[in-house]
């Protein structure tokens, strides 16, 4: 059996509330994931779910009230801000936002230079791996002198990807990565991030709402609600035949290109949620 890359065990995450009295907000409930080497689990849920906290938390930016992370075996679940720093070498990010995320100010050749130089690259080595990444995520050479301006949201999203790699990471958290973007660009940049997969065993938390497009890149699958998994196994079982009332009813919320098929399945929620109570 292959020996984790990531490994989330029992992990519980508060936030402080505002007043003297006042309880912490419990996002995360004991939760428990494994990520191998090269595999993408996806962490699926609504809005508030705490899918996104729990990406947040594997990056060292939330607070861990028990339970632990280790990554490559070594334990990062309180890992010193240096340690951290070093850490962005093997575990980066792409954000939900592709028009928030990179700096108006740069250059997409500035932009993907920066995690180079801080690294101790030389410019010579940065300006050589540079064209290496936009060569990677399909995007031509002579984009390093614009600006992200001149980009669409599927293109930056191609950069924000480029800056990710830049390190040769082991694995990226995704939070979001297709959400803002429009089908048939959703469609390009997953088969782009897939085609990533394949060819440097990059691994991939890969956080969304949206079942049917943790299906198209995922290997596994974990639901997750308030705080908990509820669910969690083979992409193609959970999402075919899922299990859980509320993996049903995300499966039933996820758009499908038919408009017949989507009546139909907009009626199969209704009946659904009618059975169960709304729960």
């Amino acid at each position: 059996m292959t020996t984790p890359l990531l490994e989330v065990d029992d992990l519980v995450v508060e936030f402080p509330m505002r007043g003297l009295v006042a309880k912490p907000f419990r996002a995360l409930h004991g939760v428990s994931i494994e990520i191998a080497p090269g595999e993408t689990l996806g962490l699926v849920g609504e809005s508030g779910s705490g899918k996104t906290t729990l990406g947040r938390a594997v990056l060292g930016l939330a607070p861990v009230r028990g339970g632990s992370i280790r990554f490559a075996g070594e334990d990062i679940t309180r890992a010193r801000r240096s340690r951290r720093r070093e850490l962005s070498r093997d575990i980066q990010v792409v954000f939900q936002d592709p028009y928030s995320s990179l700096n108006p100010a740069m250059t997409i050749g500035a932009i993907l230079e920066e995690p180079l130089r801080v690294a101790g690259v030389s410019r010579r080595e940065a300006r050589d791996r540079i064209r290496e990444l936009l060569d990677q995520v399909q995007l031509p050479v002579d984009a390093i002198d614009r600006m992200p301006r001149n980009f669409s949201g599927g293109q930056r999203q191609r950069i924000a990807i480029a800056r990710a790699l830049a390190l040769r990471p082991r694995m990226i958290v995704c939070d979001e990565p297709v959400s803002a973007l429009d089908l048939s660009t959703q469609a390009r940049v997953l088969d782009l991030l897939i085609s990533i997969q394949e060819s440097t065993g990059v691994a991939y938390l890969f956080v969304s709402h949206d079942l049917s497009v943790v299906r198209h890149i995922s290997h596994r699958v974990a639901v997750m609600y308030r705080g908990e998994i509820v669910e969690q196994g083979d992409a193609v079982q959970v999402t075919d035949a899922p299990e859980h009332p509320y993996t049903r009813r995300l499966l039933m919320a996820a758009p499908v290109p038919d408009p017949a098929r989507q009546a139909d399945r907009r009626r199969e929620r209704e009946r659904f949620l009618a059975e169960v109570g709304g729960r």
